[in-house]
């Protein structure tokens, strides 16, 4: 547990293994989506792979999440942006991180590249998106539909007959952050940015998206907001693109990471 910007965050950290060079490992910052997920997700799917092939892996509990903290209030986008700095600093990794969101980890990915160049190596994006006015309005439909449908499937014996305890067990987590947190209104009113500000983002990118997916269809306007950001939609996928084709996720992902370590490895050693 680390103490971050005003909260107690649940962080688990993975070390390099079978690293090799004099240089440190790259860091990778996994960050997870809202409401029903937490760092679990990635412990089951990339953070291991990611760990075993010489990176040094941090996954943490967002605020209200997981075994971190649950506040009453304080969950506005730059809330768990400043969280995120406030994590880094007191991990202090060895140069820019890299950093992989899922769903609205993405979104927190993102606004954190957007206001923390200097801190940020790349920043691959599963299923997600940058804040914009359509994100906010989205997040409005979306939370108030989760509050309803959590709180009724909270006592839904078929629930538990289907998918079993722990599925039951995260969905009333998830309603009781909704009900005893001011999440859902914090999230619509969270800023946002412009298409300028998108433009400014210097980093590499890139976003991967199931076929299947209402988020496919953005991936034009983000190429055509950061022409050298790099898509991949995968094919039969939606939403749960990681769980549903974690090898070809994680293989896009780290040969992505990799290639733009090497790069800034070079750029270094040429100065």
């Amino acid at each position: 547990m680390i103490n971050a910007n005003g909260v107690r965050l649940h962080v688990e950290r993975m070390p390099a293994r079978n690293h090799t060079g004099d240089e440190a490992p790259p860091t990778v910052v996994f960050i997870h989506g809202m409401i029903i997920d937490s760092l679990i997700t990635y412990y089951f799917t990339l953070g291991p792979a990611f760990a075993a092939e010489g990176f040094d892996v941090v996954l943490y509990d967002l605020r209200g999440h997981g075994r971190s903290e649950r506040s009453p209030d304080g969950y506005l986008l730059e809330d768990f942006v400043a969280d995120l700095d406030a994590l880094l600093d007191r991990l202090d990794p060895a140069g820019p991180v890299h950093l992989v969101g899922y769903s609205f980890g993405g979104t927190v990915a993102f606004s954190y590249a957007a206001h923390r160049p200097g801190r940020v190596a790349s920043v691959s994006l599963i299923e997600s998106e940058p804040a914009t006015d359509s994100w906010s309005r989205k997040m409005t439909d979306s939370l108030e539909r989760a509050a309803k449908g959590f709180a009724e499937a909270e006592i839904d014996e078929e629930l538990v007959k289907e998918h079993g305890p722990f599925v039951h067990r995260r969905v009333k987590s998830a309603s009781r952050l909704l009900q005893s947190s001011t999440i859902a209104q914090d999230i619509p009113a969270s800023q946002v940015l412009d298409d300028a500000d998108i433009r400014s983002l210097t980093c590499p990118m890139l976003a991967i998206y199931g076929s299947e997916s209402d988020l496919a269809a953005q991936e034009p306007w983000l190429k055509s907001l950061l022409p050298d950001c790099h898509t991949a939609v995968v094919p039969g996928q939606e939403h749960w693109v990681l769980l549903g084709a974690t090898p070809v996720v994680r293989d896009l992902i780290m040969s992505w990471i990799r290639d733009h370590h090497a790069a800034r490895i070079a750029e270094v050693e040429r100065r």
